[in-house]
């Protein structure tokens, strides 16, 4: 069968479209057969079911009307009767479609334009997914492109087969960018949007720093070295946490190259900002020195359940180690992911010596004894009245100056005070109206029942309805800052998992949950935590 000179240039223009669009061929072909339905439905009646088919070889197109098999018509333009469709098919049945041919048609200028509104349509569509099955995949990986304009300081780039989007907050501080030049950025997300897939860069990410030093660091790519942790001022200072798993390879050092040759490659790239690697430790206080390089530090304190660190440091490394505008410790706390305090050893100090004064006054009061024997107790490292009412006697007697009836008296006197602190607090716990039975509550003290009382919790179910969070508080970071939000217990010595078990206690009371429900989701747990280690063992 020869075929027609229209045919095939409507093949042509198909293969065209689909290579100029980076599609594929049959989506264009559907596409077309899509526009010939409508164009026909509007020659046809709008209510005509039309099907079109395209031969992809020869280019042919055959129009035909679809009739839908029922047993009484009611509309001749979409409907065939059973038994005239048994005519034409004997073995049709109700609800089946009988396709009955159409002559082919000329096309008017409205409907030919109607038509191409169609293909350019579901064209779009098709290129629009294309992008986001191509560019989803590729996030978190570093992309080039080339500076196609520029609009109210947010840079389109061309990525070939896409645009991409680096908005004036993910660039990199005074860096100016024109039409033409080539670009090198992190791809950090890709959204389907109505107007097409949105392709999101950064030049700010911290992980654009890593790819970088993947890319420029063999070690690091191969796996031998590790990034533990990035912290960025984009366009002035960074510092990167890195470890070897191979001994005989120092981690610093190939990161930084043959007269910095690899960093320097880093550093271009990221318009002169300074990077500082650090070795990364595992131990907390080492890491966090570490951290603070270039400056020394004298000595350090770890709050671990607070994940808060007190930095001591000479006097003349004060300013370093804070750095410009607080950045060298900013990036630190960032680094490390702790909350870090800076002080020189005078202010560290007077700080010792004010705590030492707060608790000989706190025993000068408390046992009513002179400022001498308040300061021995300090001294020894005595802090709480509850510490002396319960130690061993054998302790405060073995103190220089005292014998086993001084250590009796004081021992008499820390539990005197203590119940009578005790009758004081029960007596405003009554006065909230804080029932009695939450006292069954294993580790539920006086103080927190006043605490809770105060706060309108006064009978189980009360508590039962309390989360963690609400008697401990909690921290939320934000920009390398931590904002602390107090609890109801956080000025008593109390941790997360005593709070929980004393909530889980109050729910088993209430009669919320039951001993077969704390099993249960132990042994989920259990099973989800031997899922993880598989997991990670494969």
């Amino acid at each position: 069968m020869a075929v027609s000179a229209n045919r095939l240039e409507l093949l042509q223009i198909a293969d065209a479209v689909a290579r100029e669009k980076v599609i594929d061929r049959e989506i264009v072909l559907a596409a077309m057969a899509d526009a010939i339905q409508k164009a026909a439905r509007s020659r046809y009646g709008s209510e005509t079911n039309i099907r079109a088919d395209i031969n992809s070889k020869t280019g042919e197109i055959r129009l035909q009307r679809l009739l839908e098999v029922v047993e009484k018509v009611e509309d001749y333009g979409t409907q065939i009767a059973l038994e005239l469709a048994r005519d034409r098919n004997v073995d049709a049945k109700l609800g089946d479609y009988i396709a009955d041919p159409l002559p082919p048609m000329d096309f008017g200028r409205i409907a030919a334009q109607s038509a191409k509104q169609v293909i350019v349509q579901k064209v779009r569509e098709a290129e629009r997914d294309r992008q986001f099955d191509e560019f989803k995949d590729r996030v978190g990986e570093i992309i080039n492109g080339t500076v196609k304009r520029v609009e109210y300081g947010n840079v389109i780039v061309d990525l070939g087969r896409g645009e991409g989007i680096i908005r004036r907050d993910e660039m990199i501080p005074r860096e100016t960018m024109r039409y033409g030049d080539r670009v090198r950025a992190y791809v950090y997300d890709v959204r389907r949007e109505q107007r097409g897939p949105q392709i999101f860069l950064s030049r700010t990410h911290p992980q654009f720093m890593v790819k970088l030093f993947t890319m420029e660091v063999p070690e690091i790519y191969d796996g031998v070295i590790q990034i533990k942790s990035v912290a960025r001022d984009p366009g002035s200072r960074a510092k990167i946490a890195v470890i070897s798993n191979d001994s005989s390879i120092d981690p610093v050092g190939a990161c930084v190259g043959m007269r910095g040759s690899r960093v320097q490659a880093v550093v271009g790239e990221l318009q002169g900002e300074k990077i500082d690697i650090i070795p990364w430790s595992a131990d907390p206080a080492s890491f966090i020195v570490n951290a603070l390089q270039p400056a020394e530090v004298a000595k350090v304190v770890l709050d671990e359940d607070a994940e808060r660190i007190e930095v001591v440091v000479p006097d003349e490394q004060l300013s370093l180690a804070i750095g410009r505008r607080g950045q060298n410790v900013r990036l630190a706390s960032q680094l490390t992911g702790w909350d870090i305090d800076i002080m020189t050893e005078a202010e560290e100090s007077e700080r010792r010596q004010k705590e030492f004064n707060e608790r000989t006054n706190l025993f000068m009061d408390a046992l009513d004894v002179d400022e001498m024997v308040g300061q021995v107790l300090a001294s020894e490292g005595f802090a709480q009245v509850e510490e002396l009412a319960y130690v061993d006697l054998e302790e405060i007697a073995s103190i220089d100056g005292f014998d086993g009836d001084t250590a009796e008296e004081i021992q008499t006197r820390a539990r005197e005070y203590l119940e009578k602190l005790e009758a004081e607090l029960d007596a405003k716990r009554k006065a909230l109206g804080v029932s009695d039975e939450l006292r069954s509550i294993d580790g539920m003290t006086t103080q927190m029942l006043v605490a809770l009382g105060g706060d309108g919790i006064k009978t189980v179910e009360d508590f039962a309805g309390c989360a963690a969070d609400d008697l401990i508080g909690w921290s939320e970071r934000k920009d390398g800052e931590t904002k602390k939000f107090e609890g109801l217990f956080s000025k008593i010595d109390i941790s997360r998992t005593e709070a929980e078990q004393m909530i889980v206690q109050a729910r088993l009371a209430a009669g919320w949950i039951t001993e077969a429900d704390i099993a249960a989701e132990a042994e989920a747990e259990v099973v989800e935590d031997e899922a993880q280690e598989a997991e990670q063992g494969s």
